[in-house]
C-alpha cells in the first residue's frame, strides 16, 4: 500500500509540472476561446446569414430542408430523412471558420516576419556602433585581404 500512495505522489506532482507549463495553459485558453468563437460563428450562420437567404428562397427555413427517402422493400418502416438543409448550414459554417483562422495566420505571419526584421536591424545596428579597436582591426583585414586577393 506504501507503493501505491508514493507512485500517486509522483504522478500527481508529474501532472502538476505538466499541467502549469504555459504551453498547456495556452492551450486551455486558446480551447475555451475557439469554442466562444464557434457558438458566435454558429449563430452568426443560423441567425443571420441564413434566414435572409430563406427568405429569399420563399419563406424556406434551411434546418427543415430534408429529401424522405421510403424503403421500397419495407414499406412499413418510416422514411429515412437526408438533412441537405443543416449540411448546407454548417458548410457556410465551415468556410467562415476557415476564412477567419486564415485571417488570423496571415496575421500572425506578418507580426512574426516584422519581429524578425526588427531583430535584423538591431543586429545591423549594433555592428554599425564598433569601437574604434574593430574599426581598425576591419580596416587592417581589409586591406590584408585587398593585397592577397582573397576575399573574407
Amino acid at each position: 500500500m506504501g507503493r501505491c500512495c508514493k507512485c500517486c505522489k509522483s504522478l500527481c506532482k508529474d501532472f502538476k509540472e505538466f499541467a502549469m507549463r504555459g504551453s498547456v495553459i495556452d492551450m486551455a485558453i486558446g480551447l475555451v476561446i475557439g469554442k466562444a468563437f464557434s457558438d458566435v460563428v454558429q449563430s452568426l450562420v443560423n441567425d443571420i446569414i441564413l434566414p435572409p437567404f430563406g427568405l429569399i428562397f420563399g419563406g424556406v427555413d434551411f434546418n427543415n430542408l430534408t429529401i424522405k427517402m421510403h424503403s421500397f422493400g419495407h414499406p412499413n418502416q418510416p422514411p429515412v430523412l437526408l438533412r441537405y438543409g443543416a449540411f448546407i448550414q454548417h458548410i457556410i459554417y465551415l468556410i467562415i471558420v476557415s476564412f477567419a483562422l486564415f485571417l488570423i495566420i496571415v496575421l500572425v505571419s506578418k507580426l512574426r516576419k516584422k519581429a524578425t526584421k526588427e531583430k535584423q536591424e538591431d543586429q545591423y545596428a549594433e555592428l554599425k556602433e564598433l569601437s574604434e579597436e574593430a574599426k581598425v582591426l576591419l580596416e587592417i583585414r581589409d586591406l590584408l585581404a585587398s593585397k592577397t586577393d582573397i576575399k573574407l
